[in-house]
């Protein structure tokens, strides 16, 4: 099987429209079929910050629903979830924007893309293990040492967050260690997560997120043919939310 795998949208649902079609996708009976077999596959983070975030997930609807969903959840998926479930989350980070939109919807309609929202995340993977285990999908990354293991919270804080050092930036974010830099698996690794630039290949692994709600790009990773793909960004640019990493 041949993937096109999608970085962080956060709600730049025209952008993931216009990514779509470069890929060759084509609209049949409300999905996106490819001529030639590849599928879409997505590295989470759906919502949150862009201005369409619900009608990104009702095209997620829409492809699970079909049962040719590849998503894994990223951590504005999962907060906007303990939302749903009625945690008490802060509504900051982005989440805002998607409860702003939510809210504009009929009460009726509330209720039914709540318990739509909270079956569509319970039925994801915390990390997706494709073409024989030799290519993997995880929002923020994974270690080798955890991959097939028992999910247990380190690993769903992992692929969620990152590897968190505890320490707070000065912008309020948490402090991350660059995992990729040390990864030395067999597997071919995809995540997003931490907007950068271009999209940063190290060792076998690749961050996809190219900061289109923050003015960059959205971008596609061709597996296998490790060709990336992407559209401009809409949006205003802000330079300092893009990462760059230590050499």
């Amino acid at each position: 099987m041949s993937y096109d795998i999608i970085g962080d949208i956060h709600g730049c649902y025209d952008e993931l429209i216009d990514l779509i079609a470069k890929l060759g996708y084509q609209k049949q009976d409300g999905h996106f079929v490819h001529p030639l077999g590849r599928k879409l596959a997505f590295v989470g983070d759906a919502t949150d910050r862009g201005p369409k975030s619900l009608a990104v997930l009702e095209l997620l609807f829409s492809i699970q629903d079909k049962k040719q969903l590849v998503y894994c959840p990223g951590n504005h998926c999962n907060k906007l979830y303990r939302y749903f479930k009625g945690n008490n989350v802060q509504i900051t980070h982005g989440l805002e924007t998607t409860v702003e939109e939510f809210k504009q919807l009929p009460k009726n309609k509330q209720e039914f893309f709540k318990k739509r929202y909270i079956a569509f995340y319970e039925a994801l993977p915390i990390y997706e293990q494709l073409d024989n285990d030799q290519l993997l999908i995880a929002h923020a990354g994974i270690r080798e040492d955890m991959i097939g293991k028992p999910i247990n919270k380190r690993i769903i804080d992992f692929t969620l967050y990152g590897d968190i050092t505890g320490k707070t930036l000065a912008d309020g974010r948490p402090e991350r260690r660059d995992w990729a830099k040390h990864y030395k698996g067999s597997a071919f690794i995809v995540y997003g997560h931490t907007p950068t630039s271009e999209p940063r290949f190290k060792n076998r692994t690749v961050n996809i997120d190219t900061g289109c709600v923050f003015g960059g790009k959205l971008s596609a990773l061709r597996y296998p043919e490790m060709e990336v793909v992407s559209v401009p960004s809409l949006q205003p640019f802000i330079e300092e939310k893009f990462h760059v990493y230590d050499h």
